[in-house]
Formats: structure tokens, sequence, C-alpha cells
């Protein structure tokens, strides 16, 4: 069956009559849900929507982690006509409150009662209903529970409920997506379900989901892209296992033994760094049978990447690698592992070459909340590591004069909801969207980023400097876990780094450095010595005006809560400029670097 909306999407998913449609923690170990459960739900849901008023085009908001409460809230909401607005859960109460009231959502549903108070403290007139979706009782009137609903919504008929879903149109309003906020307020992008379904669609000429297939969900559903690869799971019959949370994913892993997940590279990175810590604390014979499959496997990449094997001698080293060494990288991602793909943030070049060196598949993809979000991807047989793959069919994708990625076609967003002048600033009078990234389509065609528009860095002699690859290259060192670029308007580069403390802390004990905690090996001499030896060797591969010439450490990780970095965790620079503006001061005083390291300064 063609489909052209969510709703028929939903209708489609309805028909696999699948026992393990989803999976969820439930005392301790996964238990299933079958489709004919879930669909139940979503029915019921909707009906009892219908009972508090929610019809086409009204807007109902979500603010919850990844379970089976999302797919029901969700495809309730949009089988109703209604268009869901995904809240990140870890966001603060403000931040909730201004997205609930941007977009106007008549019924909020919440799923924790910490959530529910934060949103309390704010004046929100417009809302009719809050739901809590635990199991804890309402207090009052205002508030009920999602179960409540649910029982509300028996005996809802199915046949209403599917005639409603076919009334829907692609152009409908499905959801209002905002946008992660680094550069000031958050934007409500309004995506139809023509938008979502025509990523979708696409998708699934690209790459190879089967209803034999278990996928692992722990990419923030309020995040679109998880969402849309949720709705392609949904669309093929996939059963998805939905993980605690980001930090018991290792463990979700080896439960569920899935066949493939979506993540942001900060997730593949910290899997990289438990590898490598697992190899060197091996005795030597181990690290050098590693180090040796590794560089087979990586001579093996030109085959790899084709999806082949590579001929003779080097075909049977590979083979002996896998079984060896591979292998148990393998079981570490469950031994059913076929694939993953990567979006949200720039996937380094080296972490994408360890991981296709030991034979596991990442799949590096661009695009924006905007283009619903998919604009290009790497894909079986069409791979090019430092790439984000080729454009996906039945769009276009442009470069402006200037270096900026423009794209059209039926992935663009039908604008910024209430804000005709920011639209406009993005979408040009002929369709074409322009993305704020910088880059470049190869012979191949290939698209390569370099940088976000509004982040290039230029120097006091007016030097254009992309800071992120700068990042990536520090960030590949085993010993640095974060690093923020600053240079605008200066004279030289410097930098703030973030330690592993992680790793940092076994081999600190081993040269008898007495550090009780971040901020004493922060200081420590020795672990500085270490981060400047690093810094040097990134610096070896960098034109003059690119070198970080100054430095210094920071001795607590940015995060989420620390307000230094996005739900997706992209960096808020402005905020990093603000909150360490006398740290960076005392990178350029005087023009001298101070506290973390001074090298060469760099040459108009």
């Amino acid at each position: 069956m063609s489909i052209e909306t969510l709703a028929d999407l939903f209708l489609v998913a309805a028909g696999y009559h699948k026992p393990d449609c989803l999976l969820h923690k439930v005392g301790g170990a996964y238990a299933p849900i079958s489709t004919a459960e879930l669909v139940d739900r979503v029915r019921r849901l909707g009906h009892a929507l219908q009972g508090l008023g929610v019809g086409r085009g009204d807007r109902v908001a979500l603010m919850a982690d990844n379970g089976p409460h999302w797919p029901t809230v969700d495809f309730a909401t949009l089988c109703r006509g209604a268009a869901t607005v995904p809240i990140y859960p870890t966001l603060p109460p403000d931040q909730a409150a201004f997205i609930v009231a941007d977009s106007g959502a008549r019924v909020v549903f919440v799923e924790t009662a910490e959530q529910l108070d934060g949103l309390r403290r704010h004046e929100l007139p417009q809302v009719e209903r809050l739901v809590l979706i635990s199991r804890a009782a309402a207090a009052d009137a205002e508030v009920t529970s999602l179960d409540d609903l649910l029982a509300d919504g028996a005996g809802a008929d199915a046949g209403a409920f599917e005639e409603q879903a076919r009334s829907i149109a692609p152009g409908d309003l499905a959801s209002l997506v905002y946008t992660s906020g680094t550069t000031g307020k958050p934007k409500g992008v309004m995506l139809s379900h023509g938008n979502f379904v025509s990523n979708v669609v696409t998708a699934m000429g690209l790459v190879d989901f089967r209803p034999d297939q278990v996928a692992l969900s722990f990419l923030p559903l309020a995040h679109v892209f998880e969402r849309m690869i949720d709705f392609c799971y949904f669309y093929k019959g996939v059963s998805i296992a939905y993980a605690e949370s980001v930090q018991t994913v290792p463990q979700n892993i080896q439960e569920v033994r899935p066949h493939v997940f979506v993540s942001v590279p900060r997730v593949y990175e910290k899997f990289q760094a438990r590898v490598q810590d697992t190899i060197a604390a091996s005795p030597a014979v181990r690290q050098k049978l590693f180090a040796w499959a590794l560089d087979v496997g990586r001579r093996s990449l030109p085959w790899t990447l084709q999806e082949d094997h590579p001929p003779g001698s080097l075909g049977l080293q590979l083979a002996l690698a896998n079984a060896l060494v591979f292998r148990k990288i393998h079981q570490r991602l469950g031994g059913r592992f076929e694939y993953a793909v990567s979006g949200g943030a720039p996937l380094a070049r080296d972490l994408a070459e360890f991981f296709w060196s030991a034979g596991v598949r990442i799949f590096e993809g661009y695009g924006l909340t905007e283009t619903s979000p998919v604009i290009a991807v790497n894909r079986p047989g069409a791979v090019k590591l430092g790439t984000v793959g080729p454009q996906i069919p039945g769009i276009e994708v442009h470069i402006a004069e200037d270096g900026e990625i423009l794209t059209r076609g039926p992935h663009v967003m039908k604008g910024y909801y209430g804000r005709p002048e920011d639209t406009a600033e993005v979408i040009d009078p002929e369709g074409w969207f322009h993305t704020g990234d910088i880059g470049h389509l190869d012979e191949d065609g290939f698209l390569h980023i370099t940088d976000r528009k509004k982040e290039i860095i230029v120097n006091s002699y007016g030097k254009n400097v992309a800071p992120a690859p700068i990042e990536n290259a520090l960030k590949s060192s085993r010993w640095i876990a974060q690093a923020v670029v600053i240079g605008d308007r200066r004279k030289y580069l410097s930098a703030l780094v973030v330690p592993d403390f992680e790793a940092l802390g076994p081999w600190a004990r081993e040269r008898g450095v007495a550090a009780a905690g971040p901020e004493q090996l922060a200081a420590d001499p020795q672990v500085r010595q270490l981060l400047r030896d690093e810094i040097d060797k990134v610096n070896e591969n960098l034109a003059s005006y690119e070198k970080i010439v100054a430095w210094d450490v920071l001795p607590a990780e940015l995060t989420l809560e620390g307000g230094e970095l996005t739900p997706t965790q992209k960096v808020k620079r402005r905020v990093i400029h603000e909150k360490y503006a006398a740290t960076i001061e005392g990178l350029y005083r005087d023009g001298e670097a101070r506290p973390g390291g001074r090298g060469q300064a760099a040459d108009a």
C-alpha cells in the first residue's frame, strides 16, 4: 500500500500483527507489546482526545522519554488530524513552558510529576488539560492520567477511527518541532505529513529495514532524526525496543541484541573509548594483535566500503582479523548487529574509519529539522568516509556562491510557526531552503560539510577558519572528550578542552598522580603536558592560521544541564563565551597565552 500521510503509515503498521511490535523494560526484563495492543491503545486515546475537543489543526505537546507511550500519543494525535509538539524531557521548565505557550498546545502530556510541577509554575492559559503519563494518581481536576484517558476511550469505533485517519491530507500539519536554539529563541518548525512521508519512502529505497529485525531506540524521540527513523521502523514492521536511558545503552544492547540503531556521534565516541580502554589494559601481545587487525581492516576499506571482500592474502588476513579480534567488538553490539546510522552532528573521519575497519557499518547522513530531516546519506554500496553521502532521491541540492548548501523539494518544511519573517530568511522565492551549512559536492556527487555558516571564525587578519574539523581532530585524541575552538576577530585560535576524565583516572594512578577528582586532574602538570602533546599532534596537520596557539582545561564536562549543550549535544557557543569569558580573556591577555599552553603565533 502506498502512503501519503503518517496516518496511512500507521494503518499499514497496524496490519503486521506482530507479537513484539514494541519492547520495553518491565520488572527488570524486556516485555513485548503486540501490534494489536498498540493499535487498541491508539484508537482509545484518539477517542479520548476527541472527547477533550482535540480536532484537526490543534496541537498536542508531549514531554517524555522514549517508550511505548510515545507512539501511542503521537499516532493518536496524528490520526485525529492534530499536530504533535515534541519537547525534550531534559529541558528546564521555563524552556518547556515557552514551547507549550508558543505552539498553542491545548493538551500537554508529561511523563513525571516533576515535569508537571515545573510547567504548572508558568502561566499557560491556552492549556486545557495536563496529562500525566506515569501511573501516579492525578492530583486535581486540571490533571488526568494517561491510563484514565485510555479508559475513557474504551469502546472506540474502529471504523470511525480509520475513516478519520484516512481523511488526513499530505499538506496537513503533522508536527511542530522546535529547534535547539543555539543562536536564540527556539523556533517551531512546521512539518507536514507529506514532509515526513517523503523522507520515509525515500529512506526505504536506500536501506534494508525488515520485519525480522529489532531496532534499539535511544536517541530522544523529540529529535526529528530518531522520530523519522522510528516511522520507518513502523512502516516496515521492524520491532522497536526502547532503551531505559542513554546511560544504560551498553547493557540494553546486550539484552535486546539489536540489528540496527541510530545515534549522534557522541555515543560512537564513547563506544570506541571503551574498546580502547579494554585494549590498553590488555597484555602487550593482545595490543599488538589488535593493532595488526585494525591495520588489516584499514587496508581492506576500498572493498569493505563497497560491500565486497578483499581478494587474495588480504582477504584471508581480514577473515582471521574478524575471527580473532573484530568478532569481540560485534559481541559488544549484541551479536546480531547489521548497521547503524549517524546524524545530528559531524562524525569524525577517524572515528568512522575505526568502525568500518572493524566491520561495524555506520552510515553517516546529513539533514536538519527543517528538512524532515534527511538531505543526504551514505548507504550500502555508496560510502565515502569524510562525507555525508549523496543527496537522497527526489530532492535538489545546490551550492551557493558563498559555499552555503541549499536544498529544495518535498522534504522542506512549511515554515516557522508564527514567524513569516524568519521563514522568508531561509526559504527564498524560488523555494530553496538555505541550510546555514557550508559545503561542496565532489565529482562523485558526495556531499562534504565544512561547517556552520554562522560559526565560521574570521580572525583579525581576515582569515576564515571552520572550527568543527579542528574540534573533531582534538576529540579524536583518547584523552580529550570535548573541545571548543575560539578566535573570532582575534589574532590566533585558542581552545577550551575537556579531558576524558574516565580514561585519565587509570593513566594518572599509574604515574602516581595524586588527584581526588576532575578539578585536581585538570590542574595537574603531568595531565597538562599530556594534553599539550595531543594538541601539538593536531597542530602538525593544520595551516599556520588554524593552529591552536593557546588553550586551557575545563574541569567539568559540558552538559545539557549546565546549559552549554543543546539536547542534541551541539555546543552553545554563545553560552560558552559568556560562561567562560574570564578564562577566554586570559588566553588573549596582552597577546600572550596564559594558563594552558602557548605555541607559535599564527601568521596572517
